[in-house]
């Protein structure tokens, strides 16, 4: 089956010029160079109609970024992305802007993305008027109905964002994207702004359109709990990588890359109140500089000497399971013993 959306050695990186007095500075000998930022470094993925990713990991790991040169927000520096098998930057005309259209981004801050000056009707209905979805005639109405979808009165149409609170925002932001009739949603942390009570309203809002409408998403997040409710399969990035993807249930059953093993044992659970709270060890690198070989052997306890200089493939271990990691993954009892030799005094 080709996947709705498939991404291949996608790579970004954010160059930062060095202005007029510093290429002077430089040419004088001064230890000036132009700073890129490596915010996604070779990121193969594929997603299949109807399936929901979870895409976690840590702040400033490349989660945005990555759904944003996937929603074609953002050009990519290196690789492709494909929608039902064809490449999106070779597409032109028609065909372009389908691609376009067919792939929708819901934001973090409902009020950030949301224009204060326009009304929400405008908000909505703008886009499907723009590209031809309906007419004047029937604007009002098609409004309306894209309201109800999303759980909102259509008589509130005429007011603005800021006279809704924070989960209709969210819903207005919803209702805007599917105007237009996508079949994927990039979802970029789209209620971890919200209240907890509203974070599970709009979960199963985001499950029922699933069903309606036959969508398939890529739900980002850093919280694995909530991803563990929605999520058919879960993929953890690091520090602009992918170490690991799998199902949701085999990944919190039994998670291989030592990142992924660390992220799930912090995860609050009602049934380890007692135990201790342990960090993981040392801070996320930062991607102007990022470390040799796997990015996260300088905090991975099980560091070897392979890890520093050669960079792991991330490789099929187990049906529907990748990893990316030197250690033998496919035994996980070796990576308990050594954590309990760690862990011991």
């Amino acid at each position: 089956m080709t996947p709705v959306i498939e991404v291949r050695d996608l790579t970004k990186r954010f160059t930062k010029r060095l202005d007029l007095a510093g290429r002077i500075a430089h040419r004088l000998g001064a230890n000036i160079h132009e700073e890129v930022v490596h915010a996604v470094d070779g990121v193969n993925l594929s997603i299949n109609r109807g399936e929901v990713v979870g895409l976690v990991g840590e702040s400033g790991c490349g989660k945005s970024t990555l759904g944003r040169m996937i929603a074609g927000i953002l050009p990519q520096t290196e690789g492709s992305v494909l929608l039902d098998g064809k490449d999106t930057a070779s597409l032109a005309g028609p065909e372009s802007k389908a691609a376009a259209l067919a792939v929708q981004m819901i934001f973090q801050d409902p009020f950030a993305s949301l224009n204060p000056r326009l009304r929400v009707e405008q908000i909505i209905g703008e886009a499907p008027l723009v590209h031809g979805y309906t007419d004047r005639s029937g604007l009002s109405d098609y409004i309306d109905d894209v309201m109800l979808k999303v759980g909102l009165d259509p008589s509130l149409k005429q007011r603005y964002p800021h006279q809704f609170s924070g989960g209709q925002r969210q819903r207005i932001g919803i209702g805007r994207a599917l105007a237009v009739k996508p079949r994927f949603l990039v979802c970029d942390e789209a209620i971890a702004a919200l209240d907890v009570s509203i974070q599970a309203q709009v979960l199963n809002l985001f499950m029922d359109l699933r069903e309606q409408f036959d969508l398939t998403y890529l739900f980002i997040s850093h919280d694995l709990s909530v991803v563990e409710h929605i999520a058919d399969r879960i993929v953890i990035m690091y520090l602009g990588r992918v170490v690991e993807s799998a199902n949701t249930e085999a990944l919190f059953a039994d998670p291989q890359h030592p990142y992924t093993r660390a992220l799930l044992a912090e995860v609050p659970r009602l049934d380890q109140r007692k135990r201790n709270f342990t960090p993981i060890a040392g801070e996320i690198p930062s991607p102007l500089n990022p470390p040799s070989g796997c990015h996260f052997h300088p905090r991975c306890p099980h560091v070897m000497p392979v890890c520093k200089t050669e960079v792991p493939v991330l490789e099929k271990h187990q049906a529907f399971r990748e990893v990316s990691c030197h250690l033998d993954t496919t035994d996980s009892h070796d990576i308990n013993n050594h954590s309990a030799q760690s862990d011991s005094p």
